[in-house]
């Protein structure tokens, strides 16, 4: 058994693969990582190898303990992966593009492949289908456009995503809805656009916190997978096992 930790900036996910099955999946928030840890190999003492994906939430204390339980990898621009790395600055590459591009290296082998993280930022990573990761974008999530236009004027208030009636909003709310969830979707669309103009049948793979609400959306076909990365991690925690 595998335990697979992705560690964001407020919260944890934690899946245990019992080969390429999630057979378990919790979120915690990062005060709690310790406990869950401890728990979780209490319950599931088969576990044996552990990978953590972290953007620096969790302290090297808290990293520790689950070395003490596994054999612990911590992915990092130095983990060997599947496919050929062309990033001009591989060191600065978050590591979750790194699984992700890894997922769909397996998912959809020596294919041309898309990937959307629909997370905090949407991020876009594109593997060719010589197997080589060529690099994406990097745009605000649907959140941080929310969160901008609060914090960043003076009179519009703070909101979440919600469900549109209109593309044209007759109050404020209901602007800021149109603004953030079409400006997202049509960009996403566009985005695909470019990819597909460029590369020949392109699979196109959306994932991330966000997906189910996006992918209903957009005009493109997509194949949605919301547990992408989870995958994509635990197949670099058996790649780098040798």
């Amino acid at each position: 058994m595998n335990l697979i930790v992705d560690a964001g900036n407020t919260n944890v996910k934690l899946a245990i693969f019992k080969k390429s099955e999630i057979i378990h999946l919790e979120t915690v928030v990062v005060d709690l990582f310790v406990e869950a840890v401890k728990k979780i190999f209490k319950e599931f003492p088969k576990i044996e190898f552990s990978i953590i994906s972290s953007v620096g939430s969790l302290s090297k204390e808290q990293i520790k303990v689950l070395a003490l339980f596994s054999n612990l990898h911590e992915l990092s621009y130095r983990s060997k992966v599947p496919f050929k790395n062309s990033y001009a600055s591989p060191q600065t590459l978050g590591v979750d593009r790194l699984a992700l591009a890894t997922a769909a290296y397996y998912h959809n082998p020596h294919q041309n492949n898309l990937i959307i993280d629909t997370g905090t930022c949407i991020t876009y990573d594109m593997l060719n289908d010589f197997d080589e990761y060529l690099g994406g974008a990097i745009s605000p999530g649907l959140q941080m456009r929310y969160n901008a236009m609060h914090y960043q004027t003076s009179k519009l208030p703070l909101l979440e995503k919600k469900e549109l009636l209109d593309y044209i909003g007759n109050t404020t709310e209901n602007c800021m809805h149109s603004g953030a969830v079409n400006g997202i979707t049509l960009e996403i669309d566009g985005v695909i656009d470019l990819y597909k103009a460029r590369f020949k049948n392109l699979t196109v793979i959306l994932t991330g916190g966000d997906t189910q609400f996006l992918s209903k959306r957009l005009k493109n076909t997509i194949f949605a997978d919301s547990k992408f990365l989870l995958k994509g991690l635990n197949y670099l925690l058996e790649y780098n096992k040798h």
